[in-house]
């Protein structure tokens, strides 16, 4: 499997000639989901949807499909039929050759006042790679490696290092980023790289690695 970091939440993962895209929001570039057999999106947030480049990607692969909740499958399903699915937790489905399964139902709190929204995470190919959306869910299967959302509205660093930890993945990439500045990236990358108890690593826009 080859994973590539796009800007902000965004993934593409590619295996056997084909690709899955996961959370293309309005931080990621629009050629992110040009070519992608599925997409995946954890909620409806828009640094995590963009309707835009949801739609363009269906439009250029007719035989594109998305897995996601109802408040984002809602928006998309009545303009392609057949091709939006809703999933929850406890779900599992083949997406564009890769296996997956959902897990996690709410957002993270971002503030007591402020309504929680659903929120899925996916696990991929039995563990090879989890995406938690803007949760900290801990699956109930052993994860190669964890996408980790490092610098986020309802998140810090000591709540990222713990959920390193119980999670325990064979390495960590950082994703949800956009917010996080390059003067302290070295910050963030030490503490979670000391505390956290596995290999972690970050890839810049654009950056691939084989998993």
């Amino acid at each position: 499997m080859k994973l590539t970091k796009k800007s902000h939440a965004c993934v593409r993962l590619e295996k056997d000639g084909r690709t899955l895209v996961l959370d293309p929001g309005v931080f990621t570039e629009e050629d992110a989901v040009l070519g992608a057999d599925a997409l995946l999106v954890t909620h409806e947030h828009p640094d995590h949807f963009d309707e835009g480049r949801l739609r363009a990607a269906l439009e250029a692969n007719p035989d594109a499909e998305i897995w996601t909740l109802r408040s984002v499958a809602d928006q998309l399903s009545a303009a392609f039929p057949g091709r939006v699915h809703t999933v929850g937790h406890g779900d599992a489905f083949t997406a564009a050759g890769f296996d997956v399964q959902v897990h996690g139902e709410l957002h993270a709190v971002i503030h007591p006042d402020m309504p929680r929204v659903t929120n899925v995470g996916y696990l991929v190919d039995g563990g090879a790679l989890f995406h938690p959306g803007d949760a900290l869910t801990v699956p109930d299967h052993p994860v190669e490696t964890l996408l980790l959302p490092v610098m986020a509205p309802w998140n810090k660093i000591s709540e990222v290092i713990d959920y390193v930890r119980e999670v325990r993945p064979r390495r960590a990439y950082d994703i949800h980023d956009a917010l996080l500045t390059d003067l302290a990236r070295p910050i963030y990358d030490r503490q979670i790289g000391e505390l956290g108890g596995t290999d972690h690593q970050r890839l810049a826009p654009g950056g691939s690695t084989e998993l």
